[in-house]
């Protein structure tokens, strides 16, 4: 079983494609209906053993970085750019590339306004293990 991090963006659908508002400027019955979607994969995808982890985060967020000893930490203001920030992750453990590329593609058409399938892009990415033997 390999694990794989799923990580969904508020920069919206592919450049050519056309983008949809931000979730808060959604018809409530179209959030609603986008979070039942998402519920209900994770639902499967705790039967079938292949769930690990979910969250969705808000749009707000700041940028934080360590400036030296006894200064101030240093931000990008109260409001990072939202293309910049993470709307929410699923962590998957499958049995190969091709199962978590499938669950990707499945997630991707989470249903946005009016019900269309939104065709965001995910970031897939495999979580390292720690190495199980120390090599001399």
């Amino acid at each position: 079983m390999a694990k794989y991090l799923m990580l969904k963006h508020y920069r919206g659908s592919a450049p050519e494609e056309p983008t949809y508002p931000p979730l808060g400027e959604w018809d409530p019955d179209d959030v609603a209906a986008h979070f039942r979607y998402m519920e209900d994969f994770a639902d499967r995808l705790r039967d079938s053993g292949e769930y690990v982890d979910s969250h969705a985060l808000s749009e707000s967020g700041t940028w934080v970085r360590y400036d030296g000893e006894g200064r101030p930490p240093l931000t990008d203001g109260p409001f990072a750019e939202t293309k910049d920030l993470i709307a929410g992750w699923m962590i998957i453990d499958v049995a190969d590339y091709d199962r978590a590329l499938a669950l990707a593609s499945e997630l991707s058409a989470a249903p946005g306004p009016g019900g269309e399938p939104i065709r965001e892009w995910l970031e897939q990415r495999p979580l390292l293990t720690a190495p199980t033997e120390i090599e001399d």
